[in-house]
């Protein structure tokens, strides 16, 4: 159950009592509401644990969280306009005796609000205190749904389906794991998705002619989401045909004892089917625990964390979804009856029709069975067809696909109460949609899903670590898809959703009012509910049709105003008209332009209107593909008190100058300025977000005008600024932001004062330990070389580091960071050779030189030489002749790519030695020297032992 909204009040009530007298007027009510939310707290977390699944509690879940985003909002209003007013002295009680009236009415109001919200949370509780949760039915102790689907998922080891495809390369690979007795693995994971086929896979090796003859006795456990250990171990003892009486008596110790001792003894292959937690394994290990042993456990799970934590040598199989091609031949397999017969041909337009369906089954062999099964009960009737055809997924969703739902479903009933809300965030991504993981947790941190409680967990973790954390979770536990990984630090950086996964979580998402996603389709839905907290806009629609006061959420993944609704504002005629006459300049076309653009800029000007007017309580504002937007951002965005996060990336607007009114936002943790102006190049942006103290990421415009000097020194939370300058900047603001990781610094980098003598005599720059990531771009100027060695100097930890600026000479190896793991160098304009220096970074694994990076016309790798690179991309050097290679150097080397490098005459010799290589890309170079590179040419010597050698674009 999602505790999140109620666990989030509390801590915006926690907050505000810390300073008791702030509460004067309110503390009685502001007590009462928050006893009340203890207990509704308290509910919930006895209902989840006890695995109750009743209608009343999904009920009741979904007003408990709507009590509680009023009390937060309510809360927060008087925290805001009230007690941060009482702060200060003797000046600033002079300003709010002037106020006195405003303040009385608007304490009241405030204090009726907090009662209303505690007597409807009382009435709930009430109603709730007349359901006694010990007597709903449990999972284990009645047919819950979740127990239903574990039951109707229990299999059979005898029981073998005939319908497989694509597992015979996966067989091979376990089973020679298994037979090896060599090595010092004990376990055996397959992991994957719900209905990805792991446990038919492992019935496959359980059958396995080597492995039957191989292993003196085989075990089949179905363990499931509630693993009794005491059971499994009976279970095991009793397929080993060693189940005494005796056995049932006595405590489990001796049950562990007696099953560790045959194993020793015996040579056993334990199957443990769907082990679902590191719990459920640590309590059955101790039967296991067996040194010297040829017995092996061959476990499926959806958690991938479970390998690593049952043996240090263990195997992790990642069964992955089946190609087209496979996925064409189950499909056949099962929706063709008559395939196997002589002489069946099939259907044309069936084939058709069936090669376009089986691609919404994204590789799912369950899904690609449940649909073939669909439509083998239609055959031969195309119209029948047809009507699966024109909707998939309903179909998929409808009773006869409840298994394929139920699997899936299973995923989702596991998860912690912390992981459900983060789960259900991910319905607001479109189909498809590559989502972004900075993006997304700052997302989770905006909205509270991640508590204040987590943050202050007992590593002192922030909460973007710990969002971090259960990201990862949700991918162990094979919820998402990893597509993308930092090059560094290896931390996931975007994923996405397989389709099925995804309509698991929309359809939770809905069941629980969660969100609204909002189209033009749909949209005029909106003007009917009064209560939405969230709208995920995929396709544009009006926002004057949202009603719903109490918002807190609006992101849009389509333009502000795409093209298509700007010209439905203007008969055909005149558009026609303005395109054909308008280089003309006809007084009537200019009138007609200005006409037009006045009609638009008052639709945009509407909406802004709209929103900052009627949403006052939304926390998210997120534009993602920007468009026009009007002559400027008004000037009311400053009512939005209550925002987190604000993103304005890619917004066209006509005026090049920011609203001073966002120095209202307090509360912002996200901020994205980088906007773009239809009249400047530039951006003004006040001098107001210093006081903005909460903030946590900051992206600034890529260039702000020259009247724009921004004081940041009070931002001591953040933790990502993009685009600082010290044009446009203090440089000695850096040193107050002691908790920044992720540094971009775009246009001049200039210290003032700076001691070029003596370097160690001026203060560091930066002071934060966190600090992991540094960028220098700078297309017109060039950085001093000692500024950058000071700047470098103060960078302890960073991992990786970008320097697309003029510097001419590399700073000294002692001045970059040992931990350095990416390195990026662009328009450096290097005269000496870098190789000898970068060489020397232990840990250095992908080194990008582009765009005279270095403009000398010789680079040398010699013997022992860059030990960890495994990628390097040289690209553009347009002067480099020679690049020479000696033997030992770049050992792990696995990628290397040459582009644009048309002087370099040949492949160094040395490549012969490196073994690991695993891809070459020779791209847009003479073709002379691609004639040297292919087969019989004189340099496919030193690289024949490269699987992937891919030339492309070499045609002069």
């Amino acid at each position: 159950m999602d505790f999140s909204a109620v666990s989030s009040a509390l801590k915006a009530i926690g907050e505000l009592t810390q300073e008791v007298t702030s509460l004067w007027g309110v503390d009685e009510q502001v007590e009462g509401l928050a006893s009340e939310l203890r207990w509704m707290q308290s509910f919930l977390k006895v209902a989840d644990a006890r695995k109750v699944d009743h209608e009343v509690i999904r009920t009741s879940v979904v007003e408990i969280r709507e009590l509680a985003y009023d009390a937060e909002d309510v809360i927060e209003m008087f925290a805001l306009k009230v007690a941060s007013k009482r702060k200060g002295g003797f000046s600033n009680c002079i300003k709010r005796s002037a106020c006195f009236l405003k303040e009385g009415c608007l304490l009241h109001q405030i204090k009726s609000e907090i009662e209303k919200i505690t007597a409807r949370i009382k009435e709930l509780a009430r109603q709730l205190q007349m359901y006694d949760v010990s007597k709903f039915e449990v999972d284990g102790e009645g047919p819950s749904s979740s127990t239903v689907r574990l039951e109707a998922r229990r299999p059979y080891p005898h029981v073998m389906d005939d319908n497989i495809v694509g597992l015979d390369n996966d067989v091979k690979k376990l089973v020679t794991v298994l037979l090896n007795e060599q090595s010092e693995c004990r376990v055996v994971s397959i992991c994957g998705m719900g209905g990805l086929g792991k446990t038919t896979l492992a019935k496959k090796i359980y059958h396995h002619s080597q492995v039957v003859g191989h292993f003196k006795h085989l075990v089949w456990i179905y363990v499931s989401q509630h693993c009794q250990k005491r059971k499994v171990w009976e279970d095991i003892l009793s397929e080993l045909l060693i189940l005494s009486e005796e056995d049932r008596k006595v405590n489990v110790e001796k049950l562990a004892k007696k099953l560790s001792s045959f194993f020793e003894e015996n040579k056993c292959l334990v199957i443990l089917d769907d082990v679902w937690n590191i719990e459920a394994w640590d309590s059955l290990k101790p039967a296991f625990s067996a040194r010297e042993t040829k017995s092996k456990i061959l476990l499926t799970s959806r958690n991938k964390e479970i390998v690593a934590d049952a043996d240090k040598n263990g195997f992790l199989y990642e069964l992955q979804e089946l190609d087209y091609n496979q996925s064409w031949k189950l499909f056949q397999k099962i929706a063709f009856p008559q395939s196997n017969s002589p002489g069946y041909k099939i259907d044309a337009k069936m084939k058709e029709l069936g090669e376009d369906m089986v691609k919404h089954c994204a590789g799912l062999p369950l899904a690609i069975i449940i649909l073939g099964g669909i439509l083998a009960t239609k055959y031969p009737s195309l119209t029948e067809w047809l009507k699966v055809s024109a909707n998939v997924k309903s179909y998929l969703n409808n009773n006869k696909g409840e298994v394929l739902r139920d699997v899936l479903a299973l995923s989702y009933d596991d998860l912690p109460p912390y992981l459900r809300p983060c789960f259900l965030y991910l319905s607001h991504f479109p189909e498809d949609y590559e989502i972004p993981v900075d993006r997304l947790i700052q997302l989770w941190v905006a909205e509270g899903i991640v508590s204040s409680k987590q943050e202050e967990g007992d590593e002192g973790q922030i909460a973007e670590d710990v969002a971090e954390g259960y990201l990862l979770e949700l991918a162990e536990r094979c919820m998402i898809q990893v597509r993308e990984r930092d090059i560094a630090t290896l931390k996931i950086r975007s994923f996405q959703m397989h389709d099925l996964m995804r309509d698991v979580c929309l359809s939770n998402a809905k069941q629980q009012k969660f969100l609204y996603i909002a189209d033009q389709s749909n949209a005029c839905q909106l003007s009917t509910i009064g209560r939405v907290r969230r709208v995920s806009a995929h396709k544009f629609f009006w926002i004057q049709c949202i009603k719903s006061p109490r918002l807190r959420s609006l992101l849009f993944f389509d333009e502000f105003l795409p093209r298509e609704e700007m010209v439905k504002f203007f008969p055909l005629t005149i558009q026609s008209y303005i395109k054909n006459q308008y280089e003309l300049h006809i007084p009537l076309i200019s009138f007609l332009a200005l006409f037009v653009w006045t009609v638009l800029a008052t639709k945009l000007r509407g909406i802004w209107k709209y929103m900052f007017n009627n949403f006052n309580f939304l926390r998210v504002l997120d534009y993602e593909r920007g468009g026009a937007a009007g002559c400027k951002l008004p000037n009311y965005i400053g009512k939005l008190i209550h925002l987190r996060f604000l993103r304005l990336r890619g917004l066209d607007f006509k005026s090049s100058k920011l609203p001073s009114s966002l120095g209202n936002l307090r509360c912002l943790q996200s901020l994205d300025l980088r906007i773009e102006s239809e009249c400047s190049n530039s951006i003004h942006v006040p001098n107001v977000l210093w006081r903005m103290q909460q903030l946590r990421h900051l992206y600034l415009p890529e260039e702000c005008n020259r009247k724009t000097k921004l004081k940041l020194g009070t931002l001591r939370n953040l933790q990502t600024l993009v685009n600082f300058n010290t044009k446009n900047c203090h440089v000695n603001d850096l040193i107050n932001m002691t908790n920044i990781r992720e540094l971009e610094i775009r246009g001049p980098f200039n210290i003032e004062d700076f001691n070029t003598k003596e370097l160690d005599k001026n203060p560091p720059i930066i002071q934060s330990k966190y600090l992991y990531s540094l960028s220098i771009i700078n297309e017109e100027g060039r950085i001093d070389p000692s500024h950058l060695a000071h700047l470098l100097l103060s960078c302890e930890n960073i991992s990786k580091l970008r320097l697309d600026v003029e510097i001419r000479r590399l700073p000294e190896y002692h001045y970059l960071c040992s931990n350095l793991a990416y390195m990026k160098l662009r328009r450096c304009k290097l005269g000496e050779d870098p190789m000898p220096t970068l060489a020397k970074l232990p840990y250095l694994s992908m080194l990008e030189l582009h765009e005279e990076a270095f403009i000398g016309k010789e680079m040398f790798c010699c013997g022992q030489a860059f030990a960890k690179l495994e990628s390097l991309s040289l690209k553009e050097l347009n002067f480099l002749e020679e690049w020479k290679v000696s033997e030992g150097a770049m050992p792990c080397l696995r990628r290397l790519e040459i582009q644009k490098c048309r002087q370099l005459k040949k492949l160094p010799d040395g490549l012969r030695f490196i073994a690991t290589i695993q891809e070459l890309k020779i791209e847009s170079m003479p073709k002379t020297f691609k004639d040297k590179v292919e087969e019989g040419g004189e340099d496919f010597c030193k690289v024949r032992h490269v699987p992937s050698i891919i030339l492309q674009d070499c045609f002069w």
